[in-house]
């Protein structure tokens, strides 16, 4: 059949495809334009799947935030280049998960028709990989950050009972800064699995070893052990990390000077960092 430059540009308009593959749909379904949305939808899944061994190392994290605040959420998509993760239709799809995520909702069956169109439009094999969502439990605040343009999410839940006051605010969003730049796993050491340290241990302690012929005796090695731990947990745990806006103090101890300014404790809750690809 003969497909007119007019079918081809209300197809382009309607999923954002190229113009030869808005044609080929459009001879194959015979002009129909919802079968030829269909077949395009369809024919960017076949895409992904035969690219499902190339690395999807690049995308976007983004973030989400309920009105009040009170909800935030994150949502990654990786893509295979850079050149992808910087196109609007991509950007939009990624804003978008972000406000699925936010829901409470699935991101995938969400936006199943979005997600196969961006296939089609990319040619790339994108996958939706995560997604995350705190909803404020109890007195206190969430913060939300994006670093790098979308490289590195946060987010964080601070506790405490002045949870209108600015500075508390402004402790949270430090907090997100010093999650995003020194990478914390866990909040404070009592949180670390002991089997965790344990392989720390071994790795350093093996080290040791190899530097000095032989380890220590044993009465020597307990203080060692504990020296070791300790260290690891301050380069683990963000109360025991040095401060990224004074390297003087500690995170604990900087939450310490919040909270006598404002006259109650600060709990650091609970926190994620998603970093892409990684």
């Amino acid at each position: 059949m003969t497909v007119t430059i007019a079918q081809i540009k209300e197809l382009r308009e309607a999923t954002a495809a190229g113009m030869g593959a808005c044609k080929e749909a459009l001879i194959a379904t015979n002009g129909d334009m919802q079968e030829a949305i269909k077949y395009l939808r369809e024919k960017g899944l076949a895409v992904a799947a035969k690219r499902v061994d190339k690395e999807s190392k690049e995308g976007i994290i983004a973030l989400a935030s309920a009105a009040d605040g009170k909800t935030l959420a994150l949502a990654e998509v990786n893509c295979e280049t850079d050149f992808v993760a910087k196109t609007d239709a991509f950007k939009k799809f990624v804003d978008d998960a972000a406000k699925v995520a936010l829901e409470g909702k699935d991101i995938e069956q969400t936006l199943n028709d979005d997600y196969k169109m961006l296939l089609t439009k990319t040619g790339e094999n994108v996958k939706i990989r995560r997604q995350e969502r705190y909803a404020l439990e109890g007195a206190g605040v969430l913060s939300g950050y994006i670093h790098m343009g979308g490289k590195i999410g946060v987010l964080v839940e601070v506790g405490c009972d002045k949870a209108d006051a600015p500075e508390l605010a402004e402790a949270a969003h430090m907090l997100c800064l010093q999650i995003a730049a020194n990478a914390p796993r866990y909040i404070k050491p009592e949180d670390v699995p002991q089997a965790e340290i344990d392989a720390e241990l071994e790795i350093k302690l093996n080290a040791l070893k190899e530097q000095k012929g032989k380890l220590p005796p044993e009465q020597a090695l307990v203080g060692i052990k504990k020296g070791m731990a300790a260290k690891f947990c301050t380069q683990i745990c963000l109360l025991k990390q040095d401060y990224v806006a004074d390297g003087e103090v500690t995170v604990e101890k900087y939450l310490d000077g919040v909270s006598k300014t404002l006259g109650a404790p600060i709990t650091v809750k609970r926190f994620v960092r998603l970093q892409l690809g990684a």
